[in-house]
């Protein structure tokens, strides 16, 4: 069986507010592009990036029902170490549904490993949780 995961995805993650009031655009906490490789057998590589950032994967892979892809993104960005920890699951297809080509998708979540700068002077904090989605573009 090859790698599911293996191609390119768009990313997108959001912070787990629970209050239904919250607009949708200030749950936005990271979007990218996801690019897995499978540099050997079980094994995951690849990079997630964007404008300015960008970091490595390493990781591996389960094939369960749903499957599963569980991996690291590493990378100094504006002169500072970031590491983003990840874990997700590809979506089941749905047997009746009427899209005949349904777009695979993975969900997950993400957790901030290390703090890091943000922007005016601030830190994004280590530990911070945040849910995300990826969907399948090649």
């Amino acid at each position: 069986m090859g790698n599911l995961f293996a191609g390119d995805w768009t990313y997108r993650s959001l912070i787990n507010d629970p209050d239904v009031q919250t607009d949708f655009k200030d749950l936005e906490f990271g979007r990218g592009t996801l690019s897995f490789t499978e540099p050997v057998p079980g094994e995951l590589g690849g990079t997630i990036g964007g404008p300015g950032w960008s970091l490595a994967l390493h990781g591996s892979t389960g094939y369960g029902s749903p499957a599963q892809i569980r991996f690291q993104g590493k990378g100094v960005v504006g002169g500072e170490q970031w590491i983003y920890d990840y874990i997700g699951w590809l979506v089941p297809v749905w047997p009746n549904s009427t899209d005949q080509l349904q777009t695979a998708a993975i969900v997950g979540s993400v957790t901030r490993t290390i703090p890091h700068s943000g922007s005016g002077g601030s830190t994004h904090p280590a530990g911070v949780v945040a849910s995300f989605y990826a969907v399948r573009t090649s």
